[in-house]
């Protein structure tokens, strides 16, 4: 079975249409046919969002056997996932610094508008 026709057999199973495949990936209704079609090679960031909506694995759709990991591919999605957990903690630490920030300005006009009340005779 040709990658296309495996594309094409799990869109129908799903239930989707072309159409709403061409919508998911931001492209012509043209252009998803030309992939299903077989006129079209899709570059692969294309066959993983395909994968990805179609729930399968990038390897399953290409017609694969995947096999066990090896120490190194193993290593590198550890690495892969490890950085994304740090960028996605560096974002939650921004955001809680800009927070504090927000609140110590905050007090700090609160504390200045009580001393100033306090001033009348």
């Amino acid at each position: 079975m040709t990658l296309s026709e495996r594309i094409r057999n799990l869109r129908l199973q799903k239930g989707f249409s072309q159409e709403n495949m061409a919508d998911m990936l931001a492209i012509s209704t043209s252009a998803y046919g030309d992939i299903e079609r077989g006129r079209t090679e899709p570059p692969l960031s294309r066959l993983e969002a395909i994968a990805g909506f179609l729930e399968t694995t990038l390897p399953d759709l290409l017609g694969l056997e995947a096999g066990p990991l090896t120490e190194t591919e193993w290593l590198r999605r550890e690495n892969e996932e490890l950085r994304t957990e740090n960028a996605r903690l560096h974002q939650e630490i921004g955001q809680w610094k800009s927070k504090f920030c927000e609140w110590v300005s905050l007090e700090i006009a609160r504390q200045m508008q009580q001393q100033r009340e306090r001033i009348g005779f």
